[in-house]
């Protein structure tokens, strides 16, 4: 009877780099090390070393899967299989950035922030400031009274945005401050702007404008959009400024700066909470969900023609 001979250790290993085994073993791991981060636990284990090993692993598997198979394979299915990797050294890549929050006061600044993958508050190597939280209101309906010294000379009723006519004045209702419950006017005499008045008492109107405005009632705001202006300076140097809201994150030096919370602090002070995300994956995931889903296409249309 023929022995055959014991392939060589470095022959088996190529095997198994590139087997289903060894991929069915590392989906099984990564699919366990995944469930607690999938419902908001232990994020910070996607920054773990062994989680790194394991995608290192998978990446690995794959490479040689299809270098072990590419003379069989068609091209789409060699896109496709490119596209994944792609997708995965950006997932790797992505395991090297960060997830860091910080809650900062209108006006104020901080250098540091708490970073989840280390769990504790670290320099983020430059301070970052507040310096203006917006909020913009759908078109309210307010209440206007407009006073002549103690004489009530009328009571208008219109939306933000809107005017009306008192004497031989036009007044534009710009908007409303909801911490002062006070409203921003704008006074014009034609088509020349007279000047502006706040029915708080604040106006740059001439000496002897004989009116004065008072907010009667609105009606609860609904609010449209929030934006946040964020200034990043070095030992007092300005690095960039610029504004952040949902969905549109502000970007600097490979960092995306996002708005995730508005509020109010105990003492009645407003404040931001911002997200700092690196992520130097996030371009090469994109280019490799592109080249994948170019191969996936290519594959269904031969299919569909009947190639093989």
């Amino acid at each position: 009877m023929d022995h055959q001979s014991p392939q060589p250790i470095s022959t088996r290993l190529y095997r198994f780099l590139g087997g289903g085994n060894l991929a069915l073993i590392l989906f099984g791991v990564i699919t366990l090390l995944t469930l607690p981060g999938t419902f908001g636990f232990g994020r910070s284990l996607y920054s773990n070393p062994f989680f790194k090993v394991v995608l290192g692993l998978l990446m690995v598997n794959l490479l040689v899967c299809t270098l072990q198979r590419w003379r069989r394979l068609k091209w789409p299915v060699l896109l496709l299989h490119g596209g994944v990797l792609v997708v995965m050294v950006g997932a790797f890549l992505t395991s090297l950035g960060y997830v860091a929050t910080v809650n900062i006061l209108e006006g104020g600044k901080t250098e540091l922030a708490y970073r989840w993958d280390l769990e504790q508050d670290m320099p983020l190597g430059f301070d970052l400031a507040v310096e203006k939280i917006h909020r913009e209101y759908l078109p309210l309906p307010v209440k206007v009274g407009v006073l002549q010294g103690v004489e009530k000379v009328g009571l208008f009723t219109l939306k933000t945005g809107e005017s009306f006519l008192v004497g031989d004045y036009r007044v534009q209702v710009d908007s409303i401050d909801l911490d002062s419950d006070s409203l921003h006017l704008t006074i014009f005499q034609g088509e020349r702007t007279l000047g502006t008045a706040t029915t708080a008492g604040v106006s740059s109107l001439p000496v002897g404008f004989p009116y004065a405005f008072k907010l009667v009632a609105f009606k609860n705001p609904v609010l449209r959009r929030t934006w946040v202006d964020l200034k990043l300076t070095q030992d007092a140097t300005l690095l960039t400024h610029g504004s952040t809201e949902i969905n549109k994150p502000f970007q600097w030096g490979g960092l995306y700066f996002y708005s995730t919370l508005l509020d109010k602090a105990a003492n009645g002070e407003p404040f931001a909470g911002i997200q700092i995300v690196k992520d130097p994956g996030r371009p090469v995931v994109f280019a490799g969900f592109a080249l994948a889903g170019i191969g996936a296409l290519a594959l269904f249309m031969r299919r569909l023609t009947g190639k093989r």
